[in-house]
């Protein structure tokens, strides 16, 4: 049973690749920060339905943290499936942004890539099979008013992604990047009404979070041991 990690596991995205994977018959380690208690609740869930999960907690923008956390990881085994979820918004247009705006929202999403994936790379390259998969946003292919941080932080992992797929090509590791469109979640209710979500997206609708799971789980699998270094857009048409 190959071992999966998904960080930022308790949101609503991160939750449903979780699921997905433990699906497909892998062991999940579902990530959390700040709610804890959200992803203790999901590996319980996962675990009650058969699967294979279990809560860890860690902040992905403190490298000795991270490392720690990873140590005790490791010491079960080798993790072969990462999923680079974990990010934050902290919206404002740049010229009232703070300083401390910019920098929390790259620390996360872009320094958290770093510290999460630089660890497990060389126990998955010995075992030379490996998925890696960064979770971007459509706003780092198209932009978006009041989230230049975000937008950065997020681009900067397609970048990342195609570096890093070169470099683990030949030792049976892929890397690639997923980047979703306006998903339905409680947290953009308010941002993206229904008839701005008929403006924006050609489908005329949200995404669901498990539509993106599945193309995760997908990338995950066996059957996708030829694509890397790729950036996949699901977003309704939009771009």
């Amino acid at each position: 049973m190959s071992r999966a990690l998904v960080t930022g596991g308790s949101g609503t995205i991160g939750a449903a690749i979780a699921r997905a994977l433990a699906a497909a018959g892998h062991h999940v380690h579902v990530h959390a920060h700040c709610q804890p208690g959200r992803a203790e609740d999901l590996a319980a869930e996962i675990a009650a339905g058969g699967g294979a999960a279990e809560a860890v907690r860690f902040d992905v923008t403190n490298a000795e943290e991270t490392q720690r956390a990873l140590t005790r990881l490791l010491e079960a085994g080798p993790i072969q499936i990462l999923v680079n979820n974990a990010g934050i918004h902290d919206d404002a247009v740049m010229p009232g942004m703070r300083p401390e705006q910019w920098s929390n929202v790259i620390d996360v999403s872009l320094n958290g890539f770093f510290n999460v994936t630089q660890p497990l790379l060389m126990p998955m390259i010995r075992t030379r099979w490996g998925r890696i998969i960064n979770i971007s946003s459509v706003a780092a292919i198209m932009g978006n008013r009041g989230q230049a941080n975000y937008a950065a932080a997020k681009a900067g992992l397609h970048g990342a992604t195609r570096s890093l797929a070169l470099e683990l090509a030949s030792r049976g590791i892929t890397v690639n990047t997923v980047a979703p469109g306006i998903i339905a979640s409680p947290a953009i209710e308010d941002v993206f009404p229904k008839e701005a979500i008929d403006r924006l997206v050609p489908m005329k609708r949200a995404g669901r979070p498990e539509e993106v799971a599945d193309l995760v789980a997908f990338l995950a699998s066996e059957r996708a041991g030829y694509i890397s270094g790729q950036q996949i857009s699901i977003n309704g048409g939009m771009i």
